[in-house]
């Protein structure tokens, strides 16, 4: 299963560091990847594949949005065909 993942929040050391390690502790595979730093907020969008993860979608995302949450940014994923669906309108 393919996901899109987004982080945002105010730009500070270890973002991606942070983000990075709990996708490898996932099993979770970074397939592309865009950032920015806007002003001062910083922006990424990930795109994720979960094919070979140990756990539910759910726990996943609790997983990360938590890791976001010690990291000060907000976190979002979504299924990719969602993400897609929701574009297409």
């Amino acid at each position: 299963m393919k996901t899109i993942l987004t982080v945002i929040g105010k730009d500070q050391t270890g973002i991606i560091a942070g983000i990075s390690q709990k996708l490898y502790e996932l099993n979770i595979n970074i397939l592309d990847v865009s950032q920015t730093i806007m002003d001062e907020y910083f922006t990424m969008i990930m795109l994720l594949d979960l094919s070979k993860i140990n756990a539910t979608f759910d726990e996943v995302k609790n997983t990360l949005v938590l890791t976001g949450e010690q990291l000060k940014v907000k976190v979002n994923i979504q299924r990719e065909e969602i993400f897609d669906a929701m574009h297409r309108l």
